[in-house]
């Protein structure tokens, strides 16, 4: 966790790197002499003000606490503002009108951390440019006081090629921080990135699950009214008739009750369905060619519609595939006993290298797709088949039965 110094900074190492070189900074600035008594051998800068120049860099430092990210404005009038504690800097420490290599290279390192690349860039260059005319300005040597070790021309050309050095190794100073500082801003970046687009994808998976309880609930809900809601709706008519005919004729409220009855087992029969449906490993743990036979054997004793099949399953498939196509079969034999009036189905799968094909047919009385596909029970298989990247195709037509067929690319699927 972030101390409350560093909350409003993006890069906590970057300020440890600033104080570290403001450090140096002031060190370098302030000699033995600058507070006390100055020895003669100790420093040739006499600092007038060194209290003004000690509180001048602490308020530099101080800017690194928070940098601006909003207006490109503000961005720009920070970085002047830098410019120009820097200059004062330079000014009361006796130098003369020029810029500080140390302040500079943290003017950079702050640039990287609230512009962009081509502006870091701009500024990098800017920065040299400063620290070249600044070597033009700085205080000159007084050559003829000092021991004479060189001749003055060859102090000249020694001092010449020390500048000529240390613009260049600035330079090179320059392109290394702006290459560091870009690549640890990118990784961070990317870390946060990361991080967003981790947390948006856990929220969509949440709103996919919310979506698929909602769609299971409202076809439960669907399943319910259809079948459960219509048997007690009957069962509720024979037990009235039976409190009509209770005194006058007991044989036909006997009827009415053995009627209703029958009405009660078979939402009994349906609520066990139901509830068989909800779980979680639809195949009880069977490969799927033995679970679809067993649902289609389980289909034929509770309807007496006689089934046939033919499973050409010749590869392994994975788990997600074994229960969509489990699901498909099992509510479209659902659709078959409620709707289709037929006395026959015929399920058949074949399987390629790339593909496979699960195709569901009856002898019903058929219907139009183009009016009746916006049930619960086809809109699942929809579902489950866009799941897996598969195409659900409903042929069908009316006195001539109703065909549901669902490829699947095995390829993508693993």
């Amino acid at each position: 966790m972030k101390s409350p110094l560093f909350k409003n900074h993006p890069f906590s190492l970057f300020l440890y790197l600033e104080w570290l070189l403001l450090s140096v900074y002031l060190l370098s600035e302030f000699r033995v002499g600058a507070f006390f008594t100055k020895p003669p051998f100790i420093s040739d800068v006499d600092i007038q003000n060194p209290w003004l120049l000690f509180f001048t860099i602490i308020g530099f430092g101080a800017l690194g606490l928070r940098l601006p990210a909003d207006r490109i404005l503000n961005k720009l009038v920070y970085t002047a503002l830098e410019l120009f504690l820097i200059l004062l800097a330079s000014a009361i420490a006796g130098k003369g009108i020029g810029f500080t290599p140390i302040p500079l290279l943290i003017l950079v390192i702050r640039s990287c951390l609230i512009f962009q690349y081509r502006e870091r860039l701009l500024i990098a260059v800017i920065v040299w440019l400063l620290f070249i005319l600044s070597l033009n300005n700085t205080v000159e040597f007084n050559i003829q006081e000092k021991p004479v070790l060189l001749s003055k021309e060859n102090a000249e050309i020694a001092i010449l090629n020390l500048k000529s050095t240390a613009r260049i190794l600035f330079g090179f100073i320059l392109v290394f921080v702006l290459l560091l500082v870009n690549a640890l801003v990118a990784e961070r970046q990317s870390r946060k990135e990361l991080a967003i687009a981790h947390e948006q994808l856990k929220k969509y998976a949440l709103r996919i699950e919310d979506r698929a309880t909602l769609e299971e609930r409202n076809r439960i809900a669907r399943e319910i009214h259809d079948s459960l809601g219509h048997i007690l709706v009957a069962q509720s008519i024979q037990l009235e008739n039976a409190l009509v005919f209770i005194e006058s004729n007991v044989d036909r409220v006997k009827g009415f009750l053995w009627e209703a009855k029958k009405l009660g087992n078979n939402a009994l029969k349906e609520v066990r369905t139901s509830v068989k449906t909800l779980r979680s490993d639809p195949l009880k743990g069977k490969s799927l060619e033995p679970a679809l036979i067993g649902l289609l054997l389980e289909f034929q004793n509770r309807t007496q519609i006689e089934p046939e099949w033919d499973l050409q399953i010749a590869r392994s498939l994975t788990a997600d595939l074994n229960r969509a196509i489990y699901r498909i079969v099992q509510e479209s034999l659902t659709n078959i006993s409620k709707h289709s009036g037929a006395n026959c189905v015929k399920v058949n799968i074949q399987t390629t290298n790339n593909y496979l094909c699960l195709r569901v047919e009856d002898n019903g009385i058929g219907f139009n797709p183009h009016q009746n596909t916006t049930g619960f029970g086809l809109q699942s298989m929809r579902d489950r088949c866009t799941a897996l990247e598969g195409k659900l195709q409903i042929n069908s037509e009316i006195g001539g039965g109703c065909a549901i067929i669902a490829s699947f690319p095995l390829a993508r699927l693993g």
